[in-house]
This record gives structure tokens, sequence and C-alpha cells, in this order.
């Protein structure tokens, strides 16, 4: 397998960033996808690291999702901030995991993380509708480490 950039095809690339669009369209809220190849420790920790090299925890909200995964070790992790977290409901997490798991395992991986977007935008747009004065505090684009 070659680095976390080429992963996903250009194609799929331009896919998932087109979810991440159209999940943040009616929301204030912010969703970022970060790849690498490995996590050697726990997934839960790296991604919480990775929410803060991204500054993902100075939306004004505080309502970014973070989409962490490490293809060579087949982790992922989802991590909501604290103004997400507390409207969502409690195995709100854990269920989009599930439907993204459902993908990875038909090695749909491109499916799944779009779907698992997309699930996420739709909370969002529920518990943070669009502001009229709101700006895209993040950037659309995938991140890749390692």
């Amino acid at each position: 397998m070659g680095s976390a950039k080429s992963f996903f095809t250009p194609e799929q690339q331009e896919d998932i960033k087109q979810a991440l669009m159209d999940a943040e369209l009616d929301t204030s809220g912010e969703i970022r996808v970060h790849i690498e190849n490995s996590c050697d420790g726990d997934v839960m920790d790296r991604a919480s690291q990775i929410f803060k090299v991204l500054k993902m925890h100075k939306t004004a909200m505080r309502n970014g999702v973070l989409f962490y995964l490490a293809v060579k070790n087949r982790k992922f992790a989802i991590i909501g901030d604290k103004g997400i977290n507390a409207s969502v409901p409690e195995d709100f997490w854990e269920n989009i995991k599930g439907l993204m798991l459902g993908h990875f395992r038909e090695s749909r991986f491109t499916e799944g993380l779009s779907q698992g977007i997309r699930a996420a935008g739709e909370q969002l747009k529920k518990h943070f509708p669009h502001q009229k004065d709101d700006v895209n505090e993040l950037s659309d684009e995938i991140s890749f480490g390692n």
C-alpha cells in the first residue's frame, strides 16, 4: 500500500470532499477528514490530537466533527467537539461508526466515509442551523498525515 494520500484516488477524494460540502451546506457545523497510514497507540487519543492540530476546537459554537482514518492499521474514529456532543443522542457516534464499518468491511471506503459524513451533517443541520452571517471556519480539504 502506498501513502495515505494515495489510499483514495483523486476521484474518490473529490467524492468525499463533495460529501463534506453537502453536509456543511445548511449548518454552521464544521466537518474535517484526516487520513494517515498508521496509528500506533489508541485511535481515539490520536484522533483527539489531530483534532487539536487542525484547530477544530476553535470553532465559535464548538461544533466541529473529525473523521480520522489510519488506513494501514484499519483503525478509524469520529470525534465531535463539546457543542455537538451535548446535542446528539448518546449512541450517535457509535451508530455512525457501525454504518461506516458495514461499508469498510466490503472495501467500500469512499462510500462508508461519505455516508458517515452525511449522517453527521444531518445532525449538525438539526442542532446548528446555518446562520446568515456564518462563515466556513475550517477547510473542506482532506488532510493527510504520515
